[in-house]
């Protein structure tokens, strides 16, 4: 019964929404290669991803446009290519795993990250790259020229300055909010800010979508492990494409009952009941150069806070 229930929400959401190809492939390395390591078989990926409504033309023209992009690099052995994410890939899944699997919106003492961009210091190249950089971290523009955040890691903004060349360029400032933490000014200026009502119905979208398939997967479900592969791909698909656009305020910036908390623990419940499966599926389907696929390592299991099994019980 699970099994045929899961298999028609897979056929409709495909359906509906078919996922842009590159977006999607990004997600399965990010959420399931990566935390393996080193290059796939090509040949192994295509049929890895074919129940995905990715045939093998578009797969391999979507990794060369990746490749392009400085996300994947090829390995030619023989006749066979292998795929492997660059140091700049791997930087960026890195940095989208504490986004996404990290839920620090706790603990928060008033203490704000500013970045200030005046004057002719970067060019107009520059300037844009740092804008898309501070937005996609979850700053906010605040004024002209004044991007702000209230729980940015320091180390993060300055990687970020470093990597667009401009950290000689603009002037970035700690400051702290005095008065009350959560007063109705502040939250206005934040909402405003943010844009938080769209955030929150982009994840109350994401909760409507993917309730069926948390009661689908009660425990004891029969549901094979090419599904469970599925599940999880868009599953994180498309809380990576929800999550992503949050910029991770601290809670006292919130409005009560914030449906992004509800998104988290549905999609954690849903990661645990398809992980076991959608590895030991993973390590059957792919090869690299050297052999099967190794084991995921240590970092994957502490993903939602390790609320899935470990490796050995997954193979």
């Amino acid at each position: 019964m699970a099994s045929r229930q899961i298999s028609q929400w897979i056929e409709r959401r495909l359906g509906e929404r078919p996922p842009r190809a590159n977006s999607l492939i990004i997600t399965v390395y990010g959420d399931m290669i990566a935390p393996h390591g080193g290059a796939v078989w090509l040949g192994g990926f295509i049929r890895l991803v074919e129940p995905l409504g990715l045939n093998a033309r578009l797969v391999r023209t979507s990794v060369f446009r990746l490749s392009r992009e400085k996300w994947l690099v090829s390995e030619q052995i023989g006749r066979r290519s292998y795929y492997g994410l660059t140091e700049t890939g791997r930087r960026r899944f890195e940095h989208a795993y504490r986004r996404i699997y990290e839920d620090a919106r706790d603990g928060w003492d008033g203490e704000w990250r500013l970045v200030l961009l005046s004057g002719d210091g970067l060019g107009i190249a520059a300037k844009e790259a740092l804008r898309k950089e501070l937005l996609w971290e979850g700053y906010g523009a605040i004024a002209p020229g004044v991007f702000a955040h209230p729980s940015a890691r320091t180390e993060e903004l300055m990687d970020i300055l470093q990597t667009v060349g401009a950290h000689d360029k603009v002037v970035a400032l700690q400051a702290r909010t005095l008065g009350a933490l959560s007063s109705r000014p502040l939250k206005d200026i934040v909402d405003q800010c943010w844009r938080l009502g769209e955030i929150a119905a982009a994840y109350r979208e994401f909760i409507d979508t993917f309730r069926p398939v948390a009661r689908a997967l009660r425990p004891g479900a029969d549901v094979d492990p090419e599904q469970c592969f599925v599940v999880r791909t868009l599953l994180m698909h498309e809380f990576r494409r929800v999550q992503l656009r949050d910029p991770l305020l601290p809670r006292q910036l919130l409005p009560a009952e914030w449906p992004g908390d509800t998104a988290r623990a549905l999609c954690r419940e849903i990661y645990a009941a398809c992980w076991g499966d959608s590895e030991a599926h993973l390590l059957r389907m792919l090869e690299t150069a050297d052999g099967p696929l190794a084991p995921a390592g240590a970092s994957a299991q502490s993903q939602f806070a390790g609320s899935f099994p470990a490796e050995e019980d997954a193979a």
